[in-house]
């Protein structure tokens, strides 16, 4: 109660004043309550538009632009860890154009306020990035960033990567309800990328599945062997994304192997390839019979880099074709690009298994060339039977009887042409049973092709040179060269070698032969000093005379980067 002399009005205006404030607390509790709402209905359409991407990277962009307008930030990013949990494998950002980020420089690979998340996967909220212990600056041309806030996504209670968004906007520092908010985000993108990899994985295995049956069907309808491993390079190369594909088989009675089939970036450089067991990714995995791996494959100190072949090249694995009784029947190496992802530990196990189908088509392909060579073989000795036991007796017999018909002749001249006759008869006889014995002789001993005496001459030619000439040999030439001119190109190569080492002073060597069913060519280069006008000729002009004596010729050049080609080629006669 007021005092008798307080005027009126006083009395009806304090109420009217707390009133005011009542309702001005109460519509800021409204505003608060409907921002409160709004947000939560932006969460639940970030969840739902995160939870409807199938595309792993599409998931993760649309990720990263939902964290941004939920927390209201300028720039946003979502850096996935790597295989090895230390460094990021990539980096996914919103609201840096292409522009900044060639003058940024390469993605962040995890180090300062980035690593700190990586190393303690906890929500990080900071109201100025370089006050914190971390924090060593940006690279030149990164735009400025203050405030930060950053939270783990987990996948199955593993940490796939992180969250960072920084420069809220308006100037304001990012609150408890912003962190609440993305930390309710994550975990949504947490389920989105798992659904993402499954859908991945699925995609994955379907292609793999139509692949075999590709396979399976391609052999099933004839194809031979170069064709189905030239199938099993290109299909793997294009499912993992690889820039190249090779496969090597090893060689009969050597401890190598040969690349049959090579595809996709510098294939030229490949095909063809003699590899040791030792110093080559493909060795390593054939002799090991097991999958090896390398994250930059053109600079790994467990492979020799010559001949120069990993040009471009980063992450790669050389997978065997077929272990366990059998063995390995070859090697599948796949590489990929510099700066492209390396091979995870899933995408080795598919081709580990892909590979396992793939030894069970070579060895369809194996027994089908061998039933094909049994045929062959039993119509052979069919032939050379026939010819030995009715056209040789035969002949034969027509000879015994004209001898003992020429007795009975008194003509001079008629008597010589029945003994040239019976003469001829001989000859035919010798000509059928020299056919009959190549008919009944079976292809040379293991290891007596010329590929593999190649390999042999070279090896035995590496203590003597000091280092391991390269190899390299296209065609079919265990089949399609004679044995006289194989014998030549062994002897050919043998002195080369010889050469190199007595004179060149070099320290490397190419050795390319090929054949192309009508001729033979033998390449030998080397680095050394060349060929002093002064010097001995005795060795090259028998290599000469090699080459005129099966109509081929021999070419000698010394390139203006120093050294001595060498090459051989001769004719190989039709059948």
């Amino acid at each position: 109660m007021g005092s008798p002399e307080e005027p009126q009005g006083a009395r009806i205006r304090l109420p009217q004043l707390r009133l005011d404030e009542l309702l001005e607390e109460l519509q800021a509790r409204l505003d608060a309550a409907r921002g409160t709402r709004d947000r939560v209905h932006s969460l639940l359409e970030a969840v739902l538009s995160v939870g409807r991407e199938l595309e792993l990277e599409q998931a993760l962009h649309s990720i990263v632009e939902a964290a941004s307008v939920l927390v209201d930030a300028e720039y946003a990013a979502l850096g996935v860890i790597g295989p090895d949990g230390t460094r990021l494998s990539a980096f996914h950002t919103v609201g840096v154009n292409e522009e900044q980020i060639a003058r940024i420089g390469p993605f962040p690979e995890g180090h300062g306020i980035l690593g700190e998340l990586i190393r303690r996967p906890e929500p990080l909220r900071l109201a100025k990035l370089s006050e914190h212990s971390a924090s060593y600056g940006f690279p030149p041309g990164h735009p400025p960033m203050h405030t930060f806030l950053g939270v783990p996504i987990r996948v199955r209670e593993q940490v796939f990567g992180n969250l960072y968004l920084t420069e809220k906007r308006g100037g304001a520092h990012f609150d408890e309800e912003d962190e609440s908010v993305l930390s309710t985000l994550a975990v949504a993108a947490g389920v989105a990328i798992d659904n993402a990899r499954l859908y991945e994985e699925s995609r994955l295995r379907e292609r793999w599945l139509q692949t075999n049956a590709e396979i399976t069907h391609n052999l099933m309808s004839g194809g031979g062997r170069a064709e189905v491993l030239g199938l099993i390079a290109e299909r793997a190369g294009e499912i993992t994304g690889s820039a190249l594909a090779a496969v090597a088989v090893p060689m009969d009675d050597t401890e190598a192997l040969s690349v049959e089939i090579a595809v996709g970036l510098d294939s030229e450089a490949h095909q063809g390839l003699v590899l040791g067991m030792d110093r080559s990714l493909m060795g390593l995995a054939f002799s090991s019979a097991t999958s090896v791996t390398s994250t930059d494959v053109g600079h790994d100190d467990r492979i020799s880099l010559e001949p120069p072949r990993f040009g471009g090249l980063g992450p790669a694995v050389a997978v065997p074709i077929g272990t366990g009784v059998a063995g390995a029947r070859g090697v599948l190496l796949l590489a990929r690009e510099s700066g492209r992802p390396a091979f995870t530990q899933t995408e080795t196990e598919t081709l580990q298994a892909f590979a396992a189908q793939a030894a069970i088509a070579m060895e369809l392909a194996e027994r089908r060339q061998d039933a094909e060579q049994v045929a062959v073989l039993k119509d052979r000795d069919r032939i050379a039977r026939d010819l030995h036991d009715l056209a040789i007796q035969r002949l034969f017999a027509t000879g015994m009887t004209l001898q003992s018909a020429g007795r009975f002749i008194e003509h001079p001249e008629a008597s010589e042409r029945v003994v040239r006759a019976v003469d001829d008869l001989d000859e035919t006889i010798k000509i059928i049973r020299s056919a009959i014995f190549g008919l009944r002789e079976r292809d040379g001993a293991v290891g007596a092709g010329l590929r593999a005496q190649v390999v042999r001459v070279v090896g035995e030619a590496a203590p003597v040179l000091g280092f391991a000439p390269s190899v390299r040999m296209e065609g079919l030439l265990d089949t399609d060269v004679p044995r006289e001119i194989a014998a030549h190109v062994v002897a050919v190569l043998s002195e080369a070698l010889t050469n190199i080492a007595r004179h060149a002073h070099a320290g490397r060597a190419d050795v390319v032969l090929t054949s192309d069913s009508r001729q033979v060519r033998l390449t030998v280069a080397d680095d050394g000093v060349g060929i002093p006008p002064e010097g001995r000729r005795s060795g090259l002009r028998n290599m000469g005379e090699r080459a005129q004596q099966l109509g081929g010729e021999l070419e000698l050049s010394c390139p203006p980067e120093g050294g001595t080609t060498l090459v051989w080629r001769v004719p190989v006669p039709a059948e």
